[in-house]
């Protein structure tokens, strides 16, 4: 669950990372950025010109009309047929360098394969299809008991205008429910439990007619279901049947066609489809969607409030920066002028969905919004962001993107950018904080910017002796009767009735029961709280319609901090209720803290660099350069290795590569200690015999050089570059597509401008560099740029990957560019099947 609404992140805190002071909010109209509109202008006025002046022309001339539509169907047909023929052109280069994943792609878009073709941890189960066909009619009469037993009555108690509500048609058809694939978690999690994800596919023949009165029927026929739901099994127990009770719930919200008949068959129209078919989800999504649970106890002793409603895995804070580089779609003169976008978002986590604020007439929005979500399993949910062009009739798409919660929760904070899906182009800066639920009220620190320090989690679980309406309660606290003189009085009914919960203006009702006055709720309900000291619950049970409530409750929130494990589990007694009316409920408090990142892995060098580093304690010193600290002014001999013998030969290409990187920084054995060597310059033994030093950025390295102060007092990490390496064997080409960076090491305060530079050693002019183009000002650069080295594929596995990351600000400077490198040894990767890995950045012959 999330919070009630968006709140704005005006503060510093909530503002860093964007890399832009307030003063710079608004654009400013340079010179370049008048002469980009003037020329924009001149090129729609020539495009104008160009549409109309054949109508001119052939007006002027006398001619036919017929001449001006000849000529404009010939030029539709040359334009179609030209992006038909790109659209051939790309697909099949497509299909060449991605032959296995553009067949699995399409195989699963026109087959509906299974789940379990695609991913080898989810399993075929057929001989459970097998079990529910053979159950499945036995299943449509429990369904047909259920609807015309429970279902049509609750129907019929809801309205007075339903009291006629009939069944007339149950039957669910011969197709059954086909479960497509299965994954069972037993190692990642706690050992007295099992979790099964079931991929649900129905298709099925169902016919089912009702009656609302004579003269108006409703109907269905014909069903589709698309979802994945999770089955938990706990707890375990050392008896029959061996497990304490089932729970089962769809992580997300499933995808449903209806085919309606009779009355209801007006539903099925393009205006009324989707209406129809998002609330019966929403209807699903209220009783089977996260947070909602069914739940089948199979022992007394389980608990039902820790089945249907268990604590939450922790709390995801989404904050919701910017976007660039959307797609414009709005246009005017019938599309000759192109403008732009009226941008808003919208975020999803279960049921739960809010919307943004639109940004008017803008591809690079900024909303700086934030979203708390409550996460109950992870991984498992996801965040589903979707971004739309806000219009008068129907918003236009403008990209999505899924995220698994179980990555943040792993990775603690996120702050990166992500491409957007389904769209040509486009992306959005997130910004993602995983916070635990903590009972240390020492941990709890209020926040000044109006967000959560803690979570209420409420158990709602039932009333007992409500007065029969809202009058009769005032009656009783007015005049003090007592309920035996009520009931001899009147006659008692029994109330529909509701239970509505309150922190501030955070507000969230429970479902109607109807017509009793001990009435069963079991439902649960999370609050985020900003100030435990100052806030309470209060608690209203209700009539529908009616002004006058049946009891309230206040509960102040800072009873919960002296109480065991910050619980209160009891009945409480209602005010302006009867004098016996009390509520049955379970309030849970936990303190949010903020997960701390874990630590990066630091590589070592591997053993062969590290024998030859004890092998090569040198006997050689020479003096420090003289932009070196003059308090050592003479370096070590473990800081300068021996070099081998010019004689020796290398075995291997990459061997050659090294000896001779290690020759440009080392003196020669009969070179003697002199003044003259002062050029050289100083490096301590690891960085210079670890591979990462060795080969990166080998054309920037110049006497004298230096990295910039900034680079070398930092002490953290330089950031990740996410590459995408494989062998296109029908072309005999590497594959290596540059993805992104992230966390890189901001060169400026409006980030940095990157790109990355390859070299596939032992490859050394500049005529075998590859590149990639300049991202400007952030520290998490989308790249998406390919890059290919004629190669055989014997060769390649035997050669080395060198890639630099560089700041571009830097070009007439005479300190150093790189901002981190990683060597990549092709020989350990199968290049055939290819790898998506994130590589940790490091810099060469920086001493620490």
């Amino acid at each position: 669950m999330a919070s009630p609404g968006p709140v704005s992140t005006s503060s510093p805190v909530q503002g860093a990372g964007l890399g832009e002071s307030p003063s710079m909010s608004t654009e400013k109209l340079s010179s370049s950025a008048v002469n980009r509109m003037l020329m924009e202008f001149l090129i729609y006025c020539g495009r104008a010109v160009f549409v109309f002046y054949p109508v001119y022309l052939t007006g002027y001339l006398g001619l036919s009309i017929s001449w001006v539509l000849l000529c404009m169907f010939m030029l539709t047909w040359w334009k179609k047929n030209r992006q038909w023929k790109d659209a051939r052109i790309g697909s099949a280069i497509d299909f060449v360098d991605n032959e296995k994943h553009t067949i699995n792609t399409e195989l699963k878009g026109s087959l509906q394969m299974a789940s379990w073709v695609n991913f080898t941890d989810v399993e075929k189960v057929q001989w459970l299809n097998k079990v529910l066909e053979q159950a499945w009619p036995f299943f449509g009469m429990y369904m047909e008991k259920l609807l015309r037993e429970n279902i049509q009555k609750s129907v019929r108690a809801c309205n007075t205008a339903l009291k006629a509500f009939t069944f007339t048609k149950i039957h669910f058809g011969n197709i059954p429910l086909k479960i497509t694939g299965i994954r069972a978690y037993t190692h990642e999690v706690e050992h007295r439990e099992v979790i099964l994800d079931m991929n649900l596919s129905y298709v099925g023949d169902v016919d089912i007619d009702a009656q609302v009165n004579p003269a108006i029927t409703a109907g269905v026929k014909g069903l589709k279901l698309h979802g994945m739901m999770r089955v938990i099994l706990e707890p375990l127990i050392g008896q029959a049947p061996l497990v304490g009770g089932v729970t089962f719930f769809f992580i997300r919200r499933p995808t449903l066609e209806i085919n309606w008949t009779g009355m209801t068959n007006v539903l099925d129209s393009p205006a009324f489809g989707s209406l129809s078919e998002d609330t019966i989800i929403d209807i699903i999504a209220s009783l089977m969607v996260l947070p909602n649970r069914m739940c089948i106890p199979l022992i007394d002793q389980v608990k039902m409030d820790q089945m249907r409603f268990p604590l939450p895995r922790g709390v995801v804070r989404v904050h919701l920066l910017e976007a660039r580089d959307l797609v414009a779609k709005d246009t005017y003169m019938m599309g000759l002028v192109k403008g732009k976008s009226d941008p808003y978002a919208t975020l999803r986590v279960g049921n739960r969905n809010f919307k943004s604020k639109t940004i008017k007439e803008n591809l690079h929005p900024k909303w700086n919004e934030v979203y708390e979500f409550v996460v109950h399993e992870a991984p498992g949910q996801e965040l589903e962001l979707e971004l739309y062009d806000e219009d008068t009739d129907k918003d236009d798409f403008l990209g999505r993107y899924n995220l698994d919660l179980g990555e943040v929760k792993r990775e603690k904070q996120m702050d990166q950018w992500f491409a957007l899906e389904d769209i040509q182009h486009g992306e959005v800066h997130l910004k993602l904080q995983w916070f635990s639920l903590q009972t240390d009220t020492s941990l709890m620190k209020e926040s000044t910017d109006n967000l959560a320090c803690a979570m209420l989690a409420v158990y709602l679980d039932n009333a007992t002796d409500l007065p029969k309406d809202g009058r009769e309660a005032a009656d009783r606290h007015k005049h003090g009767k007592n309920p035996k003189e009520a009931r001899l009085t009147k006659r008692v009914a029994c109330p529909n009735s509701f239970v509505e919960f309150s922190v501030d203006k955070d507000v969230k009702k429970s479902k109607v029961v109807y017509a009793s006055k001990d009435p069963v709720w079991e439902e649960g309900f999370t609050f985020f709280v900003r100030n435990v000291k100052a806030q309470h619950l209060s608690i209203q049970v209700k009539e529908p319609e009616k002004k006058n409530p049946l009891g309230v409750l206040n509960l102040p929130l800072s009873r919960l901090l002296n109480t065991s494990d910050l619980t209160l589990d009891q009945r409480f007694l209602l005010e302006r209720s009867g004098a016996t009316s009390q509520i049955k409920l379970k309030a849970t408090l936990r303190i949010l803290k903020l997960e701390e990142p874990p630590p990066k892995p630091i590589v070592n060098p591997p053993s062969e660099v590290k024998q030859q580093q004890t092998k090569k304690e040198g006997n050689t010193s020479v003096s420090s350069p003289s932009n070196a600290p003059s308090s050592s002014n003479v370096v070590s001999s473990k800081e300068i290795p021996v070099v081998s013998t010019p004689k020796q030969v290398p075995t291997s290409p990459n061997e050659g590569y090294l000896a001779q990187r290690r020759g440009s920084f080392q003196a020669p054995e009969n070179r003697k200690e002199s003044s003259s060597s002062g050029n050289l310059r100083r490096f301590d033994s690891h960085s210079l015999l670890s591979e990462n030093s060795i080969a990166s950025s080998r054309f920037d390295l110049s006497d004298g050089a230096t990295y910039p102060e900034a680079i070398r007092n930092h002490q953290g990490s330089f950031g990740e570059i996410e590459l995408v390496i494989r062998y296109a064997t029908l072309r005999h080409k590497l594959v290596v597509i540059v993805n992104r960076c992230r966390n890189l090491f901001p060169c400026s305060e409006n980030g940095t401008d990157s790109y990355v530079r390859l070299y596939l050693l032992p490859d050394q002019t500049w005529k075998h560099r590859k590149k990639t183009h300049v991202k400007k000002r952030t520290t998490n650069p989308v790249f998406n740029e390919k890059v290919e080295f004629d190669v055989l594929l014997e060769q390649a596995q035997t050669r080395k990957l060198d890639v630099s990351v560089k700041n571009n600000k830097m070009l007439v400077s005479r300190e150093r560019k790189d901002i981190g490198s990683v060597i990549i040894d092709l020989s350990e990767i199968d290049l055939v099947k290819g790898i998506t890995v994130w590589y940790e950045l490091t810099l060469p012959g920086l001493k620490k």
